[in-house]
């Protein structure tokens, strides 16, 4: 599949995956930030963004697409950043290649199964009447009787977009996230090590990170290094001064 990316900057690249129901927008200042020391590839992962549409949804094929993203763009080595789904993405493609990746940061998930809650953010998205609203003010309305968090409302409703006609579409499958929804909440799907030099980055307000799970993650990262910053889950967005630094300093 052919992913959508926006590129910037030279040097070591650098690859950054968004969560599920992100975009690459969601990393526009910190790419930028970034672009200053290394090439950065910010990616639409499949059924979000610009990213084409599939039936197919799971980290086998969202590790082939990276897979297949660095062989076309012919990046060597480059440095991993993933966010919770696109974490996921980035761990199990680090473990089926090993080879391929230099330094990976992943970013408040562990490689273990969860059981994925966003049922009730799908099905507020999809209670949206797009065909009558007018206004994204008029969506976040909707939105509201299913999400009481004005952030988190804010950051689903950057998948609306503007049709040629002037309505509402999502810019997300939504309909192949609903259907694959328990998949994206599955653990590893390859088996096997990186032993590459790998950094947890985890929200001390998050429910993704439990004390232990660093004895896990060591038997498939023996050479991970953990660190927890006071947020929730998106920690890049809320502490993005003192994520940017640990990531520089990791990786430089």
């Amino acid at each position: 599949m052919k992913l959508f990316f926006r590129h910037q900057g030279k040097g070591k690249p650098l690859i950054i995956l968004h969560g599920l129901l992100g975009s690459s927008d969601n990393w526009h200042s910190l790419g930028k930030l970034f672009a200053e020391t290394f090439s950065v590839y910010l990616i639409d992962q499949r059924n979000h963004g610009q990213s084409p549409h599939s039936d197919e949804f799971n980290y086998k094929v969202l590790s082939e697409d990276l897979e297949e993203f660095i062989k076309e763009n012919q990046i060597e080595k480059p440095h991993v950043i993933g966010h919770s789904m696109g974490g996921k993405t980035a761990m199990n493609f680090a473990v089926k290649n090993p080879g391929l990746v230099d330094k990976l940061i992943v970013v408040d998930i562990v490689p273990k199964t969860y059981v994925v809650k966003h049922d009730l953010l799908i099905e507020g998205m999809k209670a949206i009447p797009l065909g009558e609203i007018t206004s994204r003010s008029e969506a976040e309305v909707s939105l509201a009787r299913y999400e009481p968090d004005s952030a988190v409302r804010q950051f689903l409703l950057k998948n609306l977009a503007r049709t040629p006609d002037g309505k509402f579409t999502w810019k997300v499958n939504l309909s192949a996230i609903d259907t694959h929804l328990q998949e994206i909440g599955e653990g590893m799907v390859y088996k096997g090590v990186f032993a590459g030099p790998t950094m947890f980055i985890n929200g001390r307000k998050s429910e993704y990170f439990k004390p232990g799970d660093e004895d896990f993650i060591k038997t498939i990262f023996p050479n991970a290094n953990f660190v927890t910053l006071d947020t929730g889950h998106w920690v890049q967005a809320e502490n993005p001064q003192e994520f940017s630094k640990l990531v520089l300093d990791f990786l430089s």
